[in-house]
């Protein structure tokens, strides 16, 4: 019995250690593969700016190169299917762009990047500390934070997300759906026999991460703070651009990832009326305070970056985009309309736009608000009309071919996408007290730092004065002077009008996704909200004290939400292990083209199989503008064992059906009529039955 038990635990401890050095050897893989992507896209940046730090260059060449990446990968599948071979193939072309360090003046360019990138980290200053603890302090939050957005334990899958518990599933069904899948692209995984027309792209390129050996986890972990911190960085240096102020730039993705409205205040109340201390409930916070029934916003880490990997990928490209856009705007006005345009300048412009014509793989959204900003550039900028059609041709080229693909034989009704519907997600609440509580602040510093920019004086220097020191009250005027050109307000019209359409139509089935366009035009007043912060920052103490407070009233809601999920306060099981066990087992025993019946829920185990579903979840699928009644009323006769079961069964060439809890539950199905198929996979109350060959 001693030697029985001793071995048994060799054997578990053993294992263990087979377990973690398994998943560190994932992780470490994962890195090293995000970093040679990194590096092909950093390359391809020396070709579109100049003048940026080596910070910016990875940023951005993190989300280029995952874009080059993904793109290269759904080119290759169509001959090769998502496969090593494939993977490897597409990092090979990522790595290509690094090529261009062979010429002499590339090189001389990384080497002043490099020098200069050291020079910020050599030397003990105060301001250097700042910047790295910034950098490092963000790092590690978002670490922490999108480590929760997928658990794996032997107690199931579980996500710390507290609105990620129908996103993961639908987006591991994707992802498993290139792995496993019988053909490429796949049909839809959520919709079986159709095309899958959903922006996949970020999902394919994790897939394309697991065929190198890394872990689902793992990809997803690595790939998930890469961009994220792409976006950070991409943004700060954006912001720089707009408005000249390095305060503000650095305070804009923190106002970002904090986002939040008035929330705090229904905190303050629950602390009131319970008896709890403030750290307790800190610890144990029960519910989000961006968004539920008072509130819709959202906090834009816990409701758009963790569920919608499209965007966190997609929103760095559309940043890159707008700040070339913006180069146009902040061209000498004074400079002849028609003055030549070598192609050397048109080039940046060019390969802007084509990394942005992979956006409809992407994040479909994101390549709108590009769309709509390029017009307006072009009707406030026709003298630059050369710089923006290249950006236009570049794009066209990728995107227009992606866009006929995707509309061709898909299943989305284009018709349920627009709509009139006035406020948003308003519901019953007055349209600016609606907005008030879930921006809190941002309007009125919004107002605050347009009427800045607006009455903004720029002193002229005169060179033939002799230059005098400046006195205490001219330095204390330069000090609260704002850099910011006035063309920043005309480049902020068209984030304006994104809102007031985003407020007046419906541009998606489920009127919150307009979200997705109001995201953008939040992320665009953050350089006018943060520039009106700095410039309170940088008067007296007490109007420190008013610029402090705004901080803490913009970003303290979201803190809490962000807070709660990164301190593992939840822990929702999306996957149990007998539906783990089950989904393996499916694949293990059925063709990679089957087509399986299940209940039309998020988080069937179907999902983990890589097998397509003849129907999931009816919110993805009507978000998606996909008429799924039909299905649907099909789907309860057979679960009914009706006599016409049969006959669906054969008409839909569905292969295979899943009883399980769920569909138990939800469905009260006759296992009676099923028992004279033969079941192929197994696991506690989980049962695959195969109804056809």
């Amino acid at each position: 019995m001693r030697r029985s038990y001793g071995k048994f635990y060799r054997e578990a401890i053993i294992g263990y250690f087979k377990l973690q050095f398994s998943e560190a050897f994932a992780m470490i893989l994962g890195l090293i593969i995000l970093f040679a992507i990194t590096l092909g896209g950093a390359a391809l940046t020396y070709l579109i700016e100049e003048d940026e730090p080596l910070l910016w260059r990875l940023a951005a060449g993190c989300v280029i190169g995952s874009a080059i990446f993904g793109f290269s990968g759904f080119l290759l599948g169509f001959a090769m299917a998502i496969t090593p071979a494939t993977a490897a193939f597409a990092l090979l072309i990522t790595l290509l762009p690094l090529l261009l360090l062979l010429d002499q003046g590339c090189r001389k360019a990384f080497d002043r990047d490099r020098v200069l990138a050291r020079g910020k980290l050599q030397g003990a200053t105060g301001v250097k500390f700042l910047r790295f603890l910034y950098y490092a302090v963000s790092l590690g939050l978002l670490v922490l934070f999108f480590d929760r957005a997928i658990i794996i334990n032997d107690q199931g899958i579980f996500t710390g997300g507290s609105n990620n518990l129908g996103d993961l599933p639908f987006h591991l069904g994707a992802i498993y759906a290139f792995t496993e899948g019988a053909s490429f692209p796949p049909d839809n995984p959520n919709f079986a026999g159709v095309k899958f027309t959903y922006p996949f792209l970020a999902d394919l390129t994790t897939a394309m991460f697991i065929k190198l050996g890394v872990g689902v986890r793992e990809a997803m972990l690595v790939k998930n703070v890469g961009w994220a911190f792409s976006l950070l960085v991409v943004l700060e240096r954006l912001v720089l651009k707009l408005v000249n102020d390095r305060l503000a730039a650095k305070l804009a993705p923190v106002l970002l990832f904090l986002s939040g409205g008035l929330g705090f205040v229904v905190f303050f109340g629950d602390y009131l009326g319970q008896t709890k201390g403030l750290f307790e409930l800190l610890w144990n916070l029960p519910k989000d305070y961006t968004i539920g029934e008072q509130f819709r916003w959202g906090n834009s880490l816990t409701t758009l970056f963790l569920t919608q990997r499209g965007l966190l990928l997609g929103m760095p490209i559309a940043l890159i985009a707008i700040a070339a856009i913006w180069g146009t705007f902040k061209k000498d006005e004074d400079e002849a309309g028609d003055e030549k345009v070598s192609n050397e300048q048109l080039l940046p412009f060019v390969l802007v736009g084509l990394a942005a014509g992979i956006l409809p793989l992407i994040h479909v959204h994101s390549l709108v608000v590009l769309f709509v900003l390029g017009l307006f550039a072009l009707g406030f900028r026709p003298d630059r009309w050369r710089e923006l059609l290249a950006f236009a041709f570049g794009t066209a080229v990728i995107a227009i071919p992606l866009l006929l693909w995707s509309m061709t034989g898909s299943a989305t009704r284009t018709s349920e996408f627009i709509g009139f519907h006035f406020g948003w997600d308003k519901r019953d609440n007055n349209f600016l007290w609606f907005w008030l509580k879930n921006t809190g602040l941002l309007f009125p510093l919004l107002v605050a730092g347009i009427f800045l920019v607006w009455n903004s004086v720029r002193p002229v220097a005169d060179a033939a004065k002799p230059k005098k020191k400046p006195t205490m009250a001219e330095r204390e005027a330069d000090a609260v002077a704002i850099k910011a050109s006035p063309t920043l307000l005309l480049f902020y019209i068209p984030f304006a009008v994104l809102f007031v359409v985003s407020n007046v139509l419906k541009l998606a089935p489920w009127e919150w996704d307009n979200i997705k366009i109001l995201i953008y035009w939040y992320v665009m007043s953050l350089p006018l909200v943060a520039l009106a912060i700095a410039w309170l920052w940088r008067r007296s103490a007490g109007w420190k004290m008013v610029a402090a407070v705004a901080v803490m009233a913009l970003t303290l809601s979201g803190g809490l939400d962000v807070w709660r999920t990164l301190s593992g306060q939840i822990n929702y099981r999306v996957f149990e292990p007998d539906a783990v066990t089950v989904a393996n087992r499916i694949r293990a025993s059925t063709p990679p083209d089957s087509m399986v019946l299940n209940a039309p829920t998020y988080n069937s185990a179907v999902v983990l199989s890589g097998r397509s579903s003849f129907m999931r979840y009816a919110g993805h699928l009507g978000s998606h503008g996909i008429d799924y009644k039909p299905r649907e009323e099909d789907l309860k006769t057979i679960y009914r064992g009706s006599p016409q079961a049969e006959e669906l069964l054969r008409k839909h060439g569905i292969t295979h059906v899943l009883i399980s809890p769920e569909e138990r539950n939800t469905l009260s199905p006759n296992e009676q009529f099923f028992t004279r198929f033969q079941v192929i996979a197994e696991s506690g109350q989980y049962r695959v039955y195969k109804v056809a060959e």
